[in-house]
């Protein structure tokens, strides 16, 4: 076992594909274009004091599963916000948004369910589809087309077609309306992931609500949604949200539910928090999408010198592709010695197999800050080969 592991490390620094994790300080000067507290709400003291307070009521954890002692009034609290700000019936609170997807692919999975999915999906809802058991099939990216394919003549009773509302390396929507009619046409069930765009997106009176929200999807019984409470929400943890039956089956069924310690009660307290924020200030959501339309156009006129372009989205994502994984590493490596913290994105963890750089957007980003950051960027991004 020892050398093939020291194998295995050889392969990743030939290739450039060492990680490691790069800690912060608490007080550090950076740019953050890095995370994705998308709202600026992981620092806001609405969230810390809310955390504070539910720590120093309930304790530090939950203590237990949810199904033993480890559900408290704020997870029901929180479950039942969350549930009315996407337009959903019901919500289930899981201890991360990785376990949520797991816990629902796998209860709806098995022999008797084909799954398709886009081949972009994100790895908490691959590993879902592996314990699930099911025949699972990837689709073309955004083709509603291959997806019908997939499901046409299927021998499954039961499919389900599986998607993110926005990708998190490219930052490109999913075709929701095209798959949902797709869904009634094959009597399968839609689970959209609205992970990155939670807090983001939404029109009208509905912004920041996420893509589900205000459509004809919320609350459709065809419709699943997972979302995570960790990156808008600027918390801890996941929720599955769907109707009142879905719920109840979660929580006789999930594994991932049943046998996990309840998320801690400050993590609970500070999503609570971070939904009334995004209910009550929907400004916050309008800002991460002007504030990304800024990036991509201070950084476009480098890239365009280079024949390239950023691929301005419609949340807070903004992809740079790179001619290496070598590349990304050194640029985002430069950009953080000059005081930016941008994402850095390779093999495996992209869909398309090109090194990435990814900047994402926060509401909380000044015009002096995006000034600053893209200058730098635009200095490294002129010194490629």
């Amino acid at each position: 076992m020892t050398q093939w592991l020291e194998r295995q490390a050889a392969v990743r620094d030939r290739r450039g594909l060492v990680r490691r994790p790069l800690p912060r300080d608490a007080d550090e000067q950076f740019i953050d274009l890095a995370s994705n507290d998308y709202l600026g709400l992981s620092a806001d003291p609405r969230l810390t004091e809310a955390a504070a307070a539910a720590a120093s009521l309930w304790g530090a954890g939950a203590t237990s599963s949810r199904l033993v002692a480890g559900t408290t009034r704020l997870h029901l609290d929180l479950e039942q916000e969350l549930a009315t700000l996407a337009g959903m019936e019901t919500a289930l609170v899981f201890s991360s948004g990785y376990l949520a997807n797991i816990g629902v692919i796998t209860v709806l999975g098995g022999p008797g369910t084909l799954i398709v999915t886009d081949e972009h999906c994100h790895a908490s809802m691959i590993d879902g589809f592996r314990l699930s058991r099911s025949r699972t099939e990837p689709f073309t990216h955004n083709s509603v087309e291959d997806a019908g394919r997939l499901l046409a003549d299927r021998p499954e009773p039961r499919a389900l077609i599986a998607v993110e509302s926005l990708y998190s390396v490219l930052g490109d929507e999913a075709p929701l309306a095209g798959l949902l009619a797709l869904a009634e046409e094959h009597d399968a069930v839609l689970l959209i992931d609205e992970a990155h765009s939670l807090g983001v997106t939404g029109t009208g009176n509905f912004q920041g609500r996420g893509s589900v929200a205000g459509t004809s999807l919320a609350g459709h019984p065809s419709v699943i949604v997972t979302a995570t409470l960790s990156k808008a929400l600027g918390s801890q943890g996941g929720a599955v949200l769907g109707s009142a039956l879905l719920r109840e089956h979660l929580v006789n069924r999930a594994r991932s539910f049943i046998f996990d310690t309840g998320l801690a009660p400050a993590s609970a307290a500070a999503a609570l928090a971070g939904v009334r924020i995004i209910r009550d200030e929907p400004w916050r959501a309008r800002s991460v999408r002007s504030n990304a339309t800024a990036l991509a156009g201070e950084l476009a006129p480098a890239l365009a010198a280079r024949g390239a372009a950023v691929e301005q989205t419609a949340g807070a994502v903004q992809s740079i592709a790179m001619p290496s994984a070598e590349s990304a590493l050194a640029a985002a490596q430069a950009a953080r010695t000059a005081g930016v913290r941008i994402g850095c994105f390779r093999p495996p963890s992209v869909p398309d197999g090109i090194s990435r750089l990814r900047l994402t957007a926060r509401a909380t980003l000044s015009p002096a800050e995006i000034e600053d950051s893209c200058a730098v960027l635009r200095g490294i991004l002129e010194e490629l080969p």
